[in-house]
């Protein structure tokens, strides 16, 4: 009894014992955080200031009172619901594409043996390599010669293909015991019918994973919209935003407004993530298997 009671007591005074690497941990995370968090703090702020709140010295740190008018005259000076329905059509169609096109490679390059299979993969992962404007200019011209120029085909299209999404598929296909795939065949499944009841109801997770991930890849592409639009009505959010900067050098920046106009733009990729934040973690952990 009496070892029982100073097993107890030392089991106790653990307990209490600060753990001081744990707490230090935290704290790093904590700052990290904070590192990461204050600008768009500092952006919201801006967004909620009068102009010449905005240039006082020093900054106010706090935010003031006139977020109302800043987010009403940022919307409609930048045309804000176009530029969101634009963004959204080419984050959901490239994300959306990426994902069909890289699970039906990789099903095609795991479940078909055919000679070549390995070399028709890794032909598909060296694309990464390939510098941007080794692929913009001959893209670009294809683009041009279809008649896509300006359309949400030519701001889509182009994107879905995905060197990396078919990598990440293909190895979760590796994973999945053949005996699956030989037992749907005995049951009379066929190729599409195998993709479509058994391994989509299994992709799923890291399909989440990947929506979200491309989501806010087509959602913040710059360079391929700006290259191939040349009207107000089919700009992005992302480029859109400059209707909010002045022409003219002599004039102030509303500095206000374009972070209003910013904020706004922010929040649906933030709202996708927290909408699907379990099944991208999810995800994320299965990928990892």
């Amino acid at each position: 009894m009496a070892t029982a009671r100073v097993a107890t007591a030392e089991l106790e005074r653990q307990r209490r014992r600060p753990d001081w690497g744990n707490l230090l941990v935290h704290l790093a995370l904590a700052a990290c955080v904070a590192v990461l968090a204050f600008p768009l703090y500092y952006a919201f702020v801006i967004s909620t200031q009068a102009i010449d709140e905005v240039i006082q010295k020093p900054p106010r740190l706090l935010p003031s009172t006139h977020m109302v008018e800043n987010y009403v005259e940022a919307w409609r000076r930048s045309g804000m619901a176009r530029l969101l329905v634009n963004s959204a059509i080419v984050a959901i169609g490239v994300a959306v594409g990426k994902i069909a096109i890289s699970m039906l490679s990789a099903f095609a390059i795991v479940y078909f043996r055919f000679r070549g299979a390995g070399l028709v993969f890794w032909s598909i992962f060296l694309t990464l390599m390939l510098p941007i404007p080794v692929r913009i200019l001959p893209t670009y011209e294809v683009v041009g010669n279809l008649g896509w120029l300006n359309t949400y085909a030519g701001l889509t299209v182009p994107l879905m293909a995905s060197a990396t999404a078919t990598f990440l598929f293909r190895q979760f296909y590796l994973t999945i015991p053949n005996e699956l795939a030989e037992a749907a065949q005995l049951d009379g499944a066929g190729p599409l019918r195998f993709l479509w009841s058994f391994l989509l109801p299994l992709s799923w997770a890291n399909i989440a994973a990947l929506f979200v991930v491309l989501f806010i890849y087509g959602w913040n592409e710059y360079f391929w919209p700006l290259l191939i639009t040349n009207t107000e009505e089919m700009r992005t959010v992302v480029i859109g935003l400059e209707r909010l900067i002045p022409r003219s050098g002599t004039e102030l920046p509303t500095w206000n407004l374009i972070m209003a106009g910013a904020m706004m733009a922010l929040l649906p990729p933030v709202a996708v993530i927290l909408f699907m934040q379990r099944w991208f973690v999810k995800g994320l952990i299965e990928s990892e298997k």
